[in-house]
């Protein structure tokens, strides 16, 4: 779904951190703001940046990449970003030694803003990143380490983002994250402290969006998104010959929601757009819901209980026809 918007983005500069592929929401994200005029720049986990970096010199991503206009979208420059290390110091020796980490190094949130800011100042920063090692597991289930570990990647690393990318972002500039449902309501499946994570993240976007805004003149907001079948999300409880997670909430979601239609990536990377461009630049500490109103709705109309209810109504409504 290509749209135009007509917002003028030229001359600035987006860094996107956790893209690995073309089927997400930080690639759509990019994409927009690309399509506006934007520079990109994007942050990928260490262990899938060659495969990435590979796939964007085969043309991979071509199809996924086309603008409005018939251009393509260029990134410029891709750093290796583990959003779970703040400095070199805190990266431990069992990563360090990893053949997934081999030959790479300057990954931590630091030294990547390090690195950017040697190149040149950012005006938009974009979230799109989160882990839950025991995302699987009933909170019940859920040990200490995997709660930590989920909040520590998908929550804490968005705040040091700022703290550590905000020195050297132009002043009216935008910090974003992506959220979902979960943080405010029970989803059976999203476990291992990833809703605690989402919660995080909402609250702490409305702490940052004060202390940014006042300490570095940035806006910070979050986009509560609907459930899309990317990559990572179609990893969440595989198991062969059955629908996976994000499967069941798509197709929940269609039933569901008060807008009955597909939610494509590139809502979600329209959003993104408006909240960096001028038109939002008096909004900040939202979460904007993008998800087809699901997040309005206080009952199921595909649940069992409903479709009795339907089913005797309509037995009534013959009765009378009858009589």
């Amino acid at each position: 779904m290509k749209m135009s918007s007509g917002i003028d983005l030229k001359g600035k500069v987006a860094f996107i951190a956790g893209v690995g592929d073309s089927t997400g929401y930080g690639w759509a994200i990019a994409k927009a703001l690309a399509d506006a005029g934007c520079t990109i720049i994007v942050g990928t986990w260490p262990p899938v940046l060659k495969i990435f970096q590979l796939g964007l010199k085969k043309g991979q991503f071509d199809e996924d990449s086309i603008l409005s206009d018939g251009s393509k979208m260029q990134i410029e420059k891709v750093y290796p970003l583990d959003a779970v290390f703040d400095t070199p110091e805190d990266v431990p020796d069992e990563i360090k030694n990893n053949k997934r980490y081999a030959g790479l190094d300057g990954y931590s949130i630091s030294e990547v803003a390090e690195a950017v800011k040697a190149d040149r100042k950012i005006d938009f920063l974009v979230h799109s990143l989160a882990n839950g090692p025991e995302v699987t597991k009933p909170l019940l289930e859920t040990t200490r380490k995997g709660y930590l570990a989920a909040s520590s990647a998908s929550a804490y690393s968005f705040v040091s983002l700022v703290q550590k990318f905000g020195p050297i972002m132009n002043e009216g500039g935008a910090a974003l994250s992506l959220t979902y449902i979960a943080s405010e309501k029970v989803i059976p499946g999203y476990g291992g402290g990833m809703s605690s994570a989402k919660a995080q993240l909402e609250s702490d976007t409305r702490t940052l969006a004060f202390e940014a805004g006042r300490k570095f003149g940035l806006r910070v907001n979050t986009i509560s998104a609907g459930p899309l079948k990317s990559r990572a999300a179609s990893a969440i409880g595989k198991e062969p010959g059955k629908k996976t997670f994000i499967e069941y909430a798509v197709d929940y979601s269609k039933a569901n929601a008060p807008l009955a239609q597909d939610l494509y990536n590139d809502d979600v990377g329209n959003a993104g757009l408006f909240l960096c461009s001028p038109m939002s630049r008096t909004v900040t500490g939202v979460t904007l819901y993008v998800d087809n109103g699901l997040h309005a709705m206080g009952m199921a109309l595909d649940s069992a209980a409903m479709q009795r209810d339907d089913a005797v109504l309509h037995e009534t409504e013959e009765k009378k026809v009858l009589a």
